[in-house]
């Protein structure tokens, strides 16, 4: 595989008032939404989006997702979410995060997401569908 070739997406967030809890500091639940936020973007970039799932009749839901806080966001902060595609021969999209101040580096968050494909009836592919490896070929990771 191309490993060489790095596939990143960088989208800068506010965070809303209603993203925080009564500490002012972001919920953990509302980090969901900001890795999402980053998939969409990534897909619009590189030809992987929601809508090619659709069209292909596949779904790939996330089967793990691991956040690591370091320091907390607060309401008004406008943080970046970077996205990095990490390549893997398996039938799974696994993507890393990190979300940073744009201005000084400091790291906020660290996540992971892994997603399998799945047809219209709910059955696991056990190899990477034919859309995924076509994909995969036009972005020259192999």
């Amino acid at each position: 595989m191309g490993n060489d070739i790095v596939l990143s997406v960088e989208k800068q967030i506010e965070v809303r008032f209603s993203e925080v809890d009564m500490m002012n500091v972001v919920w953990h639940g509302s980090y969901a939404l900001y890795l999402e936020d980053a998939r969409e973007a990534f897909g619009a970039r590189y030809g992987l989006s929601y809508h090619r799932y659709i069209e292909e009749n596949i779904f790939a839901p996330i089967v793990r997702m691991s956040i690591d806080y370091r320091h907390p966001l607060r309401y008004g902060m406008k943080p970046v979410v970077k996205i990095t595609y990490c390549p893997t021969e398996a039938a799974k999209i696994i993507f890393d995060y990190e979300i940073s101040d744009p201005d000084d580096g400091t790291v906020f968050v660290t996540a992971r997401t892994v997603q399998v494909f799945m047809d219209r009836d709910y059955r696991l592919f056990w190899e990477s569908p034919d859309f995924y490896m076509d994909w995969k070929k036009s972005v020259g990771l192999i």
